[in-house]
């Protein structure tokens, strides 16, 4: 039996800086307990759905068995963020009252760089795979969303997972479609034992795990402008895409290995 899935709440106490690479413009800062996160704010571009993938993403990655930092609501009061000095930044944070979203922060960590590290086709195969699974268009030679910690591989960064939910148009077609962004992945190289992933990966992950993990979605990041349905029909919405995409891994795994060879 699945057993549900809960993130701990912490108050953010201080903003320290930017992080300007990332696109919604996430910040460093020290909450309460004593620790610094990665802050996600709401109040960015894309609205709480960047903090809905961001969240689905990295607990799915988690419940594979891959490294992702911990995840945790980082709740900003109404006095927060009056004092910054950056007027953006102000406008950000005063908008991002509530609850966001924060990753642990890995002191030290640095950009995985490919050239340098050679990652093991299994793992390899399997992020190539969760990438597929989650339609996450962001973990390119560009932009690797990866970090090396310890010397261990971390993932980071998955806002832009779950596209589909930018539109919502036709959202069965992207959870039964293909997907076809993979073929810029950069691990692809890498990725020798995708039919291996596919059995691992599904092993891991059951329905019961994806609603479990749409269950921690905070009603309050279901309430936009533009919202089509209820709060239960918008969770399940994201359960059906998760669960159907999951029924058809076989065919986002063959086109990987498609893709992967086109590469040689």
């Amino acid at each position: 039996m699945t057993l549900p899935i809960s993130l701990r709440t912490v108050r953010v106490l201080r903003y320290i800086m930017p992080l300007r690479e990332g696109g919604s413009l996430p910040g460093l800062t020290e909450a309460d307990d004593g620790f610094k996160y990665v802050v996600k704010f709401r109040g960015n571009g894309h609205g709480p759905k960047a903090l809905i993938a961001e969240l689905i993403g990295g607990e799915v990655a988690r419940a594979m068995g891959l490294r992702v930092p911990e995840l945790v609501f980082a709740e900003l009061d109404e006095a927060f963020g009056r004092t910054e000095g950056d007027e953006e930044i102000q406008d950000l944070l005063q908008a991002s009252q509530g609850l966001n979203l924060g990753l642990h922060f890995l002191p030290g960590a640095i950009t995985f760089d490919p050239v340098v590290t050679n990652v093991d086709a299994d793992l390899a195969s399997r992020i190539v795979w969760l990438d597929a699974f989650l339609t996450n268009i962001d973990r390119t030679v560009r932009n690797t969303n990866l970090l090396m910690w310890r010397k261990e591989l971390w993932l980071i960064d998955h806002g832009s997972c779950l596209y589909f939910h930018h539109s919502w148009s036709n959202w069965e077609r992207h959870a039964t479609g293909p997907f076809e962004p993979i073929k810029d992945h950069v691990l692809l190289p890498q990725a020798t034992r995708l039919i291996e992933a596919d059995a691992y990966c599904r092993s891991r992950l059951s329905s019961e795990t994806l609603r479990a993990i749409v269950a921690t979605i905070p009603d309050d990041w279901l309430r936009w402008d533009d919202a089509e349905g209820t709060l239960d029909e918008l969770r399940a919405i994201y359960e059906r895409f998760l669960i159907m995409r999951l029924e058809r891994s076989a065919a986002f795994t063959t086109e990987a290995q498609d893709a992967r060879q086109a590469l040689v």
